[in-house]
């Protein structure tokens, strides 16, 4: 078929609304196509991905900021074949010709996302097994124990910073902080953590006309750790980074750990966000999670399908024409891995209202060789923390009507502004060590919430043979007959009639085999 925008960025022909017309408050642009920004594209995405799906099908053309056309990929096994297939769909931007011929220029509002640099993101092959594998190895040393008690120390901190007030904004006093708490800490910055950090990493991803700026405050942050971690080795992330057989250089250690901390951080601000929004505003999942219907790590799953964290991810490039979803992909054109409209396609997931607990066929964190190594860590914030907070807090109310929050979106999701919440207002607690959680379970590898009743298979005893004698006392108990307690195996003499001693000497029989 014949492709819905010109090869050439920036050169997009058609109908080009006037400046009063309707259309532009619509997110319509150049050539009619639909804009990948701004207000329609913040307030109502997935209404933005019903317009695109049915009129282009499973990949639609659309504009980025500064009218920038690329394509974006809302089928489910079209982004899965995208994600998958690296020979033609690449992850290095220097591929794209908006750059190559200026169309795109270096200050642009995405660029802190899509400019090159020599990180795993960007590369393929061997680079990007070399880097990528520096990366999982590193995930791998991390203590997932100590990280779990970590986040329920972190958040149980932060609750008592708010816990006598009896009122507190769960997105910018929680879901915002425990996040970047906690990586910092797993990368060896604790120090760094501060209110200028969490602005900077919100800030960065969003195209703002700050974002490069904050991109710059937090990669001056990182290029420190690094320069120290060379001359005083730890026990963190860092160091394992700077020493890895890869043998990254400081601007590949410090550009990963970039990389680590605000994709982490991001995805699990929103994650925490969006399952404590579902607790508070809807009424049968509270009913199933507080019932014991339903554990916070299944909550957590379910609002991996329902509003990833991240909605989309720029971008691919195409490495030579193709064609995908029927459309004619030319040679460096930009793709977008469309995260929520593939959650949501109709092909494998009909009805939106059905149960997907168990099912993790979610987008939520990418696929292919460039999946999310850091998703676990992820999960176990959002798990830990929400458990945490809601074991102290179980009272919480939402302190507004639903329809009145907030969110504000960009090309790669989007972040509920504010959450506001009340309680009962109540003391601190001590948050030297985890309350309620018990000791960890040495027999559990993964991060699930448990309870902490074990229940355990019952234990075969011999029956005995209820008879008449004197060896039952008042209440019905097997006694021995010295007036000694029961020996091992014996249970008490049922206090009703015994039933014919020939029954039971035939059960006893079939019992011990």
């Amino acid at each position: 078929m014949t492709t819905p925008f010109p090869y050439e960025p920036g050169a997009a022909t058609g109908p080009v609304p006037p400046p009063e017309c309707p259309a532009h408050g619509l997110g319509i642009g150049p050539g009619g196509l639909r804009r990948f920004y701004g207000p329609e594209a913040e307030q109502d995405p997935h209404g933005l991905y019903d317009k695109l799906r049915a009129e282009h099908g499973s990949v639609a053309p659309v504009l980025l900021h500064g009218d920038v056309p690329a394509w974006l990929v809302l089928g489910h096994s079209e982004n899965l074949h995208m994600t998958r297939t690296p020979s033609q769909f690449s992850r290095d931007s220097r591929r794209w010709r908006a750059l190559q011929d200026g169309s795109v220029a270096p200050d642009h509002p995405l660029a802190p996302i899509f400019t090159w640099q020599p990180i795993c993101v960007f590369a393929d092959g061997a680079t990007h097994e070399r880097q990528r594998g520096a990366v999982t190895d590193s995930m791998g040393r991390i203590d997932t124990r100590g990280v779990r008690r970590h986040i329920n120390r972190y958040s149980n901190r932060l609750v008592n910073d708010f816990c006598r007030e009896g009122r507190t904004d769960l997105v910018t006093d929680f879901a915002e902080r425990l996040p970047m708490m906690v990586m910092c800490a797993i990368l060896g910055m604790p120090e760094e953590y501060n209110d200028r950090m969490v602005q900077a990493a919100r800030d960065m991803t969003r195209g703002t006309a700050t974002a490069v700026e904050s991109n710059a405050y937090v990669l001056a942050a990182l290029s420190r750790l690094v320069e120290r971690r060379r001359r005083e080795p730890a026990d963190d992330f860092a160091t394992w980074l700077v020493e890895h057989p890869a043998d990254m250089n400081d601007q590949e250690v410090a550009e990963h750990l970039r990389l680590i901390l605000i994709a982490s951080y991001e995805a699990t601000t929103n994650l925490i966000a969006s399952v404590l929004r579902m607790v508070l505003t809807d009424p049968r999942f509270r009913a199933r999670l507080s019932g014991g219907h339903m554990t916070v790590p299944e909550a957590v799953e379910q609002s991996l399908w329902d509003e990833p964290p991240f909605t989309a991810v720029f971008g691919r490039w195409a490495v030579g024409d193709t064609e995908l979803g029927g459309q004619r992909i030319k040679a460096g054109d930009a793709m977008i891995v469309g995260i929520a409209p593939a959650n949501t396609d109709p092909v494998v997931r009909p009805d939106l209202g059905a149960n997907m607990e168990g099912n993790r066929a979610h987008l939520a964190f990418s696929s292919g060789p460039h999946e999310c190594p850091g998703q676990d860590i992820g999960r176990a914030i959002a798990d830990v923390g929400v458990e945490a907070l809601l074991m102290r807090l179980p009272d919480l109310e939402l302190a507004v009507d639903d329809s009145e929050l907030r969110w504000v979106g960009n090309i790669m999701g989007r972040h509920l502004l504010t959450l506001p919440a009340e309680f009962a207002s109540r003391l601190p607690q001590d948050d030297r060590e985890p309350p309620s959680m018990g000791k960890p379970n040495p027999a559990r590898q993964d991060w699930e919430v448990q309870s902490a009743v074990r229940h355990t298979a019952p234990i075969p005893v011999r029956v005995p043979v209820p008879s008449e004698s004197a060896d039952a006392g008042p209440t019905g108990a097997t006694v021995a007959a010295d007036g000694s307690a029961p020996a091992p195996g014996l249970i008490p003499q049922q206090r009703r009639p015994a039933v014919p001693a020939r029954l039971w000497r035939v059960v006893t029989s079939w019992w011990n085999g």
